[in-house]
């Protein structure tokens, strides 16, 4: 095994992670779960597989589908992504106003 791509590629994947939406997202999911353990066993697992795929497709996907598809595909995930986390807080401040009501109603 060659050491110095291995931690070069550790490096960079490790950096590029830090802060970025993928772990914004896990925090958010952790902090509204009482199983961090399972949010940490999902994530980790998810981030292998695609590190897994990104590595064995390499550029060869780009050649079997157009960029513009692969481009859309992963807008329209993220999008999708991002619509689920603005409805999920958004029922959650809904949820809070009500409780509040009720609390100064009481």
């Amino acid at each position: 095994m060659d050491l110095a791509l291995l931690a070069s590629t550790f490096v960079t994947v490790f950096l590029a992670e830090l802060g970025d939406k993928t772990q914004l997202a896990i925090v958010t999911i952790s902090g509204t779960s009482t199983r961090p353990g399972a949010v940490f066993a999902g994530s980790s697992l998810a981030l292998v597989l695609a590190s897994l795929l990104g590595a064995a497709a390499g550029g060869s996907l780009s050649a079997v589908i157009p960029t513009d598809a692969l481009q859309l595909a992963a807008s329209a995930g993220f999008l999708i992504l991002g619509l689920r986390l603005i409805i999920k807080a958004s029922a959650g401040e809904a949820e809070a106003r009500a409780a509040a009501e009720g609390e100064q109603a009481g």
